[in-house]
């Protein structure tokens, strides 16, 4: 096997000059022949793109080897699909996988560059909203770092997700327009085009059985490839997203007619599908948009993944043997469908033999217990869209129905609870169910949330197949999250724990022998102290609010929702604040509360509470009694690399959701390995980490899981449950009257009047608890000593939580696709 960049580490001063300038040579040709740009002229823009372009050879080199070693020894592949790939900037983690960061740095300084000015340069790939898209880009990384043969696919949307701008306190969502200097690590692969149906009609041909769809329109999905480099450059996986193209981008007639709106109306029609993520799905249009986005990237990916393999095999029995479909949520549960119908109406196959095929390939990862979030479409909307898949759709469950029906005890099976029809709310497809029934294996995220699943959403489903539900909880890939995020931890971890601690984070816990050494906690103090300095410095620039490094950064960065309360948090914090006006004596440990996060632009109560933040920020920060003791930060257009500056300056990690409604969680793993200490609810997972790092290394309130249901089921009088929490009825009152917004001071009198009629979300049940366990929070920061202990503690056992721990449990007990093993040592 060629030795990559990373693994020929240069033995001599000669060596590593001589790939300095290599590198230099690579990058001023990139800037010239690719760019045509002189160097004398060169702008910042240009040399980060001369340098990602360089960069991009190397990998290149990997991906290309390990596509053909995969396609040579026939092995088995996986194909991921997910909605959303939230990967961020790309050059950094490049750099550190190959190995090259140190040498590209020191050739670009002889270039007269500052590569750390022009990495920021880069913009964020618009293409996740938060730990969805986020688990999908570390899971491609990690897949590509254990040798799992693999590729993405999702849209290449042209904005993404929206730039969040905070204009009066409020969220205003603009376009991000990452795509307006194009997109450098991409390669078009017009080739790989597939038309995509939508409506029409289906028609029996004189075949028995045998049906045509005649779609009413079709559009292009074109594949843009990308590729995803591993740890020391070994092997390396493709993200495959697919834009929308018209069939007809002009209507040249309409056009030379003057009717220039008519002329292109196909053309913006078509290409809508992939201009935005998530959109607004509040009215029909725009539910049919999302919709159509599904199914777009769902056809277009299952028509690539058949076509490549019947091309390298020649037949389609052995699928399941060398394919393994994950569906990333129900998003692209439409594949069910999908592959049936390619398999039956586009190749034939008996309908019996086409289902064992679909079902033995498709698996199935599901991200959340909330109903609401539980996908369904109206059938009059799928059998006007897609009309054979409504068809299919109606065959599976008619099928799986009768099965169950005639199955041993299916006389005391409830059909309506297991039908892919509810019939109960106007007629819908659930689309849960499909994935699950369509499925070999479905797994959750964490292993509360696996156990839950059993118990509630997919109950009735279980008892039928009481195999199929197994666990994987999450994982986050180490280099981006600690190699790359956090250099000076990294380094004292490589001193502690030994340099193999970069192969194999599980070495990491070797540094809990050492968790009350006072020189070890002093080195620690350093590094955050210059990450907290780094991030004041973006607070400063983003908000205008100057805070203290040597406070205690309390972070809650996430998307903004209900069950993820950032409301009980600001309201904890307004107690707070009027504790702190209470009582200026006390020894006040001072804090700094960080919030950033983005509501969906049609969750009006998320938005409201993200006004409400900087409301509330805006009296506190301003106040002279408490300036030096409390500021409140909301960080506007939270992102991957906002999150990278964020989370290695983060004393207090923030992970208070409803228990039983957090999935797991990924931002709890990354801000534990580096070294904060967890405040949160029995939730996700939060458990599991609760347990590796011990009850005294993390602080724990509130109901479980099983008290929130009993609450939910048999609720205490809101008024009763307000006089229990002597500080409470002052801060909603407060609110309420417009204290912190007193140019209109009934502006959160629904918010508040919403949680006094249903707390849902258990915000009043829960603060008493919470404002508990922050006090005992203020008590372990008074104690320097024992807070550096637990922080030590944290990062020495969580790298467990590797992303490629959960990618080769996938690969053993999901796909049947081997893994490089775990490092030994």
């Amino acid at each position: 096997m060629t030795e990559t960049a990373a693994e020929a580490k240069p033995t001599s001063a000669a060596e590593s000059k001589d790939l300095v300038e290599t590198l230099k040579a690579e990058i001023v040709r990139k800037l010239t022949y690719s760019l045509g740009k002189n160097p004398s002229v060169a702008q910042p823009h240009d040399w980060v793109t001369a340098v990602i372009l360089a960069v991009r050879d190397h990998v290149v080199d990997v991906w290309q080897r390990s596509t053909h070693e995969s396609y040579q020894t026939g092995r088995k592949r996986v194909y991921y699909l997910s909605l959303e790939f939230l990967i961020g900037r790309s050059l950094a983690d490049a750099l550190n996988n190959l190995g090259l960061t140190g040498p590209v740095a020191q050739a670009m300084a002889d270039l007269g560059v500052d590569l750390g000015a022009i990495e920021t340069i880069e913009p964020d790939a618009a293409l996740g909203n938060g730990g969805l898209g986020r688990l999908a880009a570390c899971y491609l990384e990690a897949m590509a770092s254990t040798g799992v043969p693999a590729l993405g696919y999702g849209i290449r949307y042209d904005h993404g997700l929206f730039k969040q701008v905070i204009d009066g306190g409020k969220q205003v969502e603009v376009p991000e327009d990452w795509l307006s200097f194009r997109n450098p690590w991409e390669f078009e692969r017009r080739e790989s085009a597939y038309q995509i149906g939508f409506g029409g009609s289906v028609a029996a041909t004189e075949k028995p059985g045998e049906v045509v769809w005649e779609p009413e329109e079709t559009v292009f999905a074109v594949a843009y490839d990308t590729p995803v480099i591993g740890w020391r450059g070994r092997d390396a996986t493709t993200l495959r997203l697919w834009r929308a193209r018209a069939m007809h981008p002009l209507k040249l007639d309409a056009f030379n007619q003057g009717d220039l709106v008519g002329a292109v109306a196909e053309r913006n029609r078509a290409e809508a599908i992939s201009k935005v993520l998530y959109p607004n799905d509040s009215t029909p249009v725009g539910q049919e948009l999302r919709l159509r986005q599904e199914f777009f990237f769902t056809s277009a990916s299952l028509q690539d993944l058949v076509r490549r393999h019947y091309r390298q095999f020649g037949r389609l029995d052995n699928l399941p043997d060398k394919v393994a479909i994950q569906l990333n949520d129900t998003h692209p549960a439409l594949a069910v469908a999908e592959m049936m119908r390619l398999l039956v109406d586009e190749h034939g196959l008996a309908w019996e033999d086409a289902w064992t095929i679909t079902n033995g390939t498709i698996s199935y990862t599901n991200h959340t217990l909330l109903p609401e979030a539980l996908e369904t479409w109206p059938v009059a909307l799928m059998e006007r869209l897609l009309p054979r898949h409504m068809q299919i759709i109606f065959g599976i469950n008619a099928r799986f129905l009768d099965g169950v029906r005639r199955s041993a005890g299916g006389d005391k099976v409830e059909l309506s609870t297991i039908s892919l029809i509810d019939e109960s709310h106007g007629r819908r497809v659930r689309m849960a169910h499909l994935a699950f029934v369509g499925s070999h294996t479905v797994n959750g995220v964490s292993a509360l949330h696996s156990r839950l699943m059993q118990e509630t959403v997919f109950a009735p489903l279980h008892a039928i197949f009481p195999d199929r539900i197994t666990n994987v909880t999450n994982g986050i890939t180490p280099r981006r999250w600690l190699l790359s995020a956090n250099p000076g931890l990294t380094k004292l971890l490589q001193e502690v724990c030994g340099p193999g601690v970069s192969d194999d984070i599980t070495q990491i816990h070797k540094l809990a022998a050492h968790s009350g050494e006072t020189a070890l906690h002093e080195r620690l103090v350093e590094i955050r102290r210059q990450k907290k300095l780094k991030l004041a410095q973006v607070i400063r620039h983003e908000t205008g609010v100057v805070v203290d490094p040597a406070a205690l950064f309390d972070v809650q960065i996430k998307r903004i929702h209900e069950y993820k309360r950032q409301l009980l948090n600001i309201l904890e914090t307004i107690a707070l604040y009027d504790a702190i006006r209470s009582e200026p004596y006390r020894d006040w440990a001072p804090r700094v509360k960080i919030f950033a996060g983005k509501a969906a632009s049609n969750y009006g109560t998320a938005k409201a509470i993200i006004n409400l933040i900087n409301d509330v920020a805006n009296v506190v920060n301003n106040d002279i009694t408490t300036r030096d003791r409390l500021k409140v930060v909301f960080l506007p257009n939270y992102n991957v690399s906002a999150a990278e500056i964020i989370i290695p300056a983060a004393d207090l990690s923030e992970q208070i959701s409803t228990a039983g409604m957090e999935a797991s969680g990924t931002g709890n793993m990354k801000f534990a390995l580096n070294g904060a200490l967890t405040i949160g609810t029995l939730d996700g997972a939060n458990i599991e980490i609760g347990e590796r790092v011990g009850a005294d290394n993390i602080v724990i309130f509130g109901m479980t899981a099983e008290e929130v249901e009993a609450a939910k089921r048999d609720p205490r009088p809101t008024e009763e449950v307000i006089r229990s929490a002597p500080h409470l009825e002052g801060v909603l009152d407060a609110v309420a009257g417009g204290a912190y917004s007193p140019r209109e001071r009934d502006r959160y009198q629904d918010l508040v009047a919403g949680l006094r009629a249903n707390d849902w979300f258990m915000v009043l049940n829960d603060f008493e608890s919470y404002r508990q366990a922050q006090r005992r929070v203020d008590a372990l920061w008074a104690d320097q000593a024992s807070w550096w202990k637990s922080s030590v503690i944290n990062t020495a056992h969580c790298g467990w939580f590797s992303a490629d721990r959960s990618i080769r449990e996938y690969a053993e007990r999901i796909w049947h696709v081997p893994a490089r093993p775990a490092p030994q040592g």
